[in-house]
């Protein structure tokens, strides 16, 4: 099964989600993860008004990231305890069968896909297209704010992590890795701020020396739905298969949709480093490029 599922086929499972008497193993959650960069209160509230039947919200900062210090990023990854702990209480198990969807273009929902696999659940599943096209597409949301379907009385279950450290670098392993070259570093921000030329949301300009660009919206179609697994393939084509692909951007959340694009395209050797630009340009000596590599 791909990553990504389509409104066609979550709105056939929400069909029979409701016609279990029971609730039972392998349970579907659905989690609406809408944020605004900018706009913290906006995806809470856009929950608030209208989401898809039984969905659950995960905030990105207040859910999805740890609070900011000194080093670690403009979203520094939760700890891991108090998150595992939090999807047992929204009903994720190991039997559970997960979707996530924002209306960013799949930038947030990717953030919690790439959390879930880097606790060893791979049962998660992006939804195409996220809340907009489905609502547009006539399928059924709601208001009911709750965690989990009405119908239902709310489980609390118990998750089991299975930390894939593989997936996870941080700035000395970056540091570590500069100039090898088996390692390739993907910058997925727009190219203007790869380049240096701008720089809307942190201190310092640039890009960490050696890194390439591939913007994180070329994982999207014209229709702002994910590129197929094909399409991903030839959009990578340029990268080795056998080097280890390191994916960054400002804060560590637009460069998920590059993470689950790569494994669409079918790169094994994936890394995210997690604090990201944000937490590079923190510390002083660490080296900046600008311009073209």
């Amino acid at each position: 099964m791909s990553m990504i599922v389509s409104l066609a086929w979550l709105a056939e499972h929400l069909i029979d989600q409701e016609s279990k008497s029971i609730i039972g193993p392998a349970e579907l959650i659905i989690v609406d993860c809408r944020y605004m960069m900018g706009q913290p209160s906006s995806g809470r509230e856009a929950y608030a008004a209208g989401h898809i039947p039984g969905a659950v919200y995960l905030d990105l900062e207040q859910d999805l990231s740890g609070p900011k210090g000194e080093h670690g990023g403009r979203h520094p990854l939760p700890d891991l305890g108090a998150f595992t702990l939090m999807l047992g209480k929204i009903g994720i198990d190991d039997t559970a069968k997960v979707v996530v969807y924002d209306d960013q273009g799949g930038a947030m929902a990717s953030r919690f896909w790439w959390m879930l696999h880097f606790l060893g659940h791979v049962n998660v599943f992006i939804l195409d297209g996220g809340y907009s096209q489905w609502k547009a597409a006539g399928y059924p949301t709601d208001n009911l704010i709750q965690p989990l379907y009405a119908r239902a009385t709310p489980q609390v279950r118990s998750f089991k992590p299975r930390v894939q450290s593989h997936l996870l670098v941080s700035v000395n392993d970056v540091k570590a890795k500069l100039g090898q070259s088996d390692v390739v570093l993907i910058d997925s921000r727009e190219e203007r701020r790869y380049l240096g030329l701008e720089e809307p949301i942190d201190s310092v300009a640039g890009h960490i020396p050696g890194a390439i660009n591939s913007f994180w919206k070329d994982s999207l179609n014209s229709a702002g739905q994910w590129k197929t697994d094909e399409e991903q393939t030839r959009r990578f084509s340029n990268l080795p298969a056998d080097k280890e692909l390191i994916v960054y951007c400002g804060s560590g959340v637009t460069a998920c949709p590059n993470f689950v694009a790569l494994k669409q395209a079918g790169f094994d050797n994936v890394k995210l480093y997690a604090g990201s630009w944000s937490d590079w340009i923190s510390y002083e000596d660490n080296p900046i490029a600008t311009g073209e590599e």
